[in-house]
């Protein structure tokens, strides 16, 4: 199961922004901002509510994905990241409005805000990488033509890839992509194969000489007998490495995930354990 499945770049995105623009008024009308500062903030009827209404909207409109993420986790029972997270904003949701509503002299409507702005804005930044390393394996499935010119006795035919099998011939003409992994039987061309080595100078490929699919040939033709085809080709290997390395998380991120699991159970444990103690001393 992919953690980020029905995310994107700019979901995170058009969150962080308007997040970001809830979170202004809600710092500039919040009592601890305004104690810190030294100013007043334009008083209005209802006014002293700006904080609550536009922190519960920032709650539910950007703080729903995390709550989602960590219904996820906690049904994998592999709580990470998005349950520390949401454990987070939902306690401060709940009591701000405590707060809010007289029951508790706390209020943290800013300190919530702030979070998931945050939070927005690390997720946003994470999905470019990830999109960004899907552009690179869609660049290269975009290397093969979509088609391929096969020898027959009866001259050429123009086959889709998937037709072409182990020792066809096929043309490959000036300025034309290598359609599969072969051996040049016919022809000279210098070959460019920057897209698979990133050696910017063209290859000089002559009969006996090996070419890649995806490869281009320039100054000449080539007949190639084809010897892979499909996931058999170099093309198909590199992008089953990419996929493999993008599937396969890092030590670090391993790490990271380890640690936000770690923190979930010991801020919940710190909570309880605070609860407990305060109870005993018998605060209020």
């Amino acid at each position: 199961h992919d953690k980020h499945e029905g995310h994107s770049v700019a979901m995170f995105r058009d969150k962080f922004w308007l997040s970001l623009a809830l979170t202004i008024p809600v710092l500039i009308w919040s009592p601890d901002i305004q104690a810190w500062f030294g100013y007043t903030a334009l008083a209005f009827p209802g006014s002293e509510y700006i904080p609550a209404i536009l922190g519960t909207v920032i709650f539910l409109y950007g703080g729903l994905v995390f709550l989602r993420g960590a219904r996820g986790e906690l049904a994998a029972r592999q709580p990470g990241m998005m349950t520390l997270i949401s454990m987070a904003i939902l306690v401060a949701f709940v009591i701000s409005w405590v707060g809010t509503l007289g029951l508790l002299e706390v209020e943290i409507w800013w300190e919530l805000s702030t979070l998931i702005v945050i939070m927005l804005l690390g997720h946003w930044m994470e999905m470019r990488s990830i999109t960004q390393a899907q552009g690179a394996l869609q660049a290269l499935a975009e290397l093969l033509p979509d088609t391929a010119e096969r020898v027959t006795d009866a001259g050429t035919e123009t086959v889709p890839l998937t037709a072409l099998a182990v020792d066809d011939v096929v043309l490959v003409r000036p300025g034309g992509r290598v359609s599969a992994d072969g051996i040049i039987v016919e022809g000279a061309a210098d070959v460019d194969e920057s897209m698979i080595t990133g050696e910017s100078v063209p290859v000089a490929k002559t009969m006996g000489d090996d070419v890649v699919a995806g490869t281009v040939a320039a100054g000449g033709s080539l007949r190639v007998r084809v010897t892979a085809v499909g996931d058999e080709t170099t093309l198909s290997s590199i992008m089953r490495m990419v996929k493999a390395a993008q599937a396969s998380g890092s030590r670090a991120q391993a790490l990271a995930d380890r640690a936000a699991a770690a923190l979930f159970y010991v801020a919940l444990a710190a909570g309880a354990l605070t609860l407990a103690a305060w109870l005993a001393l018998g605060e209020p």
